[in-house]
């Protein structure tokens, strides 16, 4: 099958980086357990961004922890002859200190891309199941066929009540509830 995954909050806890950016630069709290939706209120949109930006440099992307089990899943999938599309919403000069950073923390995959376009990407090059965090995504899988997934965390919880999305909270409970999409589309 053809996999798609996300980074930012899907392959690394990316809440935490935001949350201190938003905290460092305009002294602002995003609590995580508050998050309960996708707008980011707390902070105008040119502060969002500019926090972003922040935690898409070099830096704070080599810098990233990915969550357990993460690479050990993946790596399995990879193994057994799945497409791995990673892919994130960000911008294209993201692209070389991403591709460092899985490589530093082993991750194998086919393809990277950083663009603002996800899910057109995914139905271009026929992914099967996405695997990210946005409510957005995951309904927008759904509606092109796309299998959704998720790690369950505040601000998807709506799309996880109200779509056919398979969620887990964390990557070992994810990499459970795929095995049989998995073994079904082979």
């Amino acid at each position: 099958m053809r996999i798609a995954i996300d980074i930012d909050s899907t392959l690394h806890h990316y809440w935490d980086q935001l949350s201190a950016e938003a905290r460092r630069r305009f002294g602002i709290d995003l609590p995580y357990d508050q998050q309960v939706d996708w707008g980011i209120s707390r902070l105008r949109p040119e502060q969002l961004y500019a926090c972003i930006a922040a935690t898409h440099r070099a830096e704070s992307i080599l810098a990233a922890v990915p969550y357990p089990g993460a690479v050990e899943a993946v790596t399995s999938w990879h193994e057994a002859g799945h497409f791995v599309h990673i892919t994130s919403h960000r911008v294209t000069e993201a692209h070389d200190p991403t591709e460092r950073w899985l490589q530093r923390i082993g991750m194998p995959y086919d393809e990277l891309y950083c663009s603002f376009d996800k899910i057109s990407r995914c139905t271009e090059i026929g992914i099967d199941i996405l695997i990210d965090d946005s409510p957005l995504n995951l309904r927008n899988a759904v509606d092109a066929g796309i299998v959704a997934v998720t790690l369950e965390h505040p601000w998807n919880a709506d799309v996880r009540e109200e779509e056919d999305v398979i969620s887990a909270q964390d990557w070992p409970g994810l990499a459970a509830a795929l095995a049989p999409v998995l073994a079904d589309g082979r």
